[in-house]
């Protein structure tokens, strides 16, 4: 009687195992698709030269827009 026990205590202890392998490898493998997927779509969408024009642009605009902040402090003393 011990022995059917602890065999069954193996058997389930060695199932639970493999199935837990199975689904993180399965769930290893949709994390390596979605990774993909999401890198595609950012590589499709905006590239780095884009998005460095886009920020020096932003950059400009926003000195532009101290510098006229800062005639305007200027000018209230």
């Amino acid at each position: 009687m011990l022995e059917a026990g602890v065999a069954l205590a193996i058997a389930t202890v060695t199932g639970v195992a493999a199935i837990t392998n199975r689904l993180h490898a399965r769930m290893s493998e949709l994390d390596k698709r979605v990774d993909r997927a999401e890198l595609r779509v950012a590589e499709h969408y905006v590239s780095k030269t884009d998005l460095n024009e886009m920020l020096e642009r932003f950059e400009r605009h926003m000195i532009r827009i101290e510098n006229k902040l800062d005639k305007i402090s200027i000018s209230n003393y």
